[in-house]
């Protein structure tokens, strides 16, 4: 199910296009060193596939997963994640955010767990507060003026909620 990410799946999850407001999560095509940044071991993106070993989602762990402005002194695992464009909105984002828990949890054994996102995507802060995360911050990111919240997991290893 889940797989250190290989060139075919970023070049995949590369093109995915989301409708707006969601068009935010769009990788641009501007962007050279992306391809690379996906591929480097270092940034922990791995691809997740469903049954028939096909491409649904796909996660990262560490910095990639934090957001310019937001404070992230205290220790964590930041956790980003991507769900397929046509699979979105159809109730499984917490299906697969919670894989991707356990799988994190088997890989880090982390004490915390962060997510950083995007304060209209309430849809995503609604998957991840139904598995306990719970609001730790808010911040705009200077570059834009966008607002981001953090939400936190301290017990990450009850995944049974």
């Amino acid at each position: 199910m889940f797989h250190l990410i290989d060139e075919s799946n970023a070049h995949t999850i590369l093109n995915w296009r989301y409708e707006p407001p969601y068009n935010l999560y769009n990788y641009s095509e501007e962007e050279a060193n992306l391809l690379q940044h996906i591929l480097h071991p270092q940034n922990t993106f791995y691809s997740i596939a469903d049954e028939n070993s096909e491409l649904v989602a796909y996660c990262s762990f560490g910095q990639d997963g934090q957001v310019t402005g937001g404070d992230y002194r205290d220790q964590a695992l930041d956790i980003g994640m991507g769900i397929r464009p046509d699979l979105t909105g159809r109730g499984k984002g917490a299906e697969y955010a919670n894989a991707v828990l356990k799988f994190a949890d088997s890989l880090f054994k982390p004490k915390v767990f962060r997510v950083t996102i995007a304060a209209f995507n309430k849809r995503a802060i609604r998957v991840w507060q139904k598995l306990g995360f719970e609001h730790q911050q808010s911040f705009e990111r200077g570059s834009d003026g966008m607002q981001f919240i953090v939400l936190l997991r301290a017990d990450c290893c009850n995944s049974n909620r």
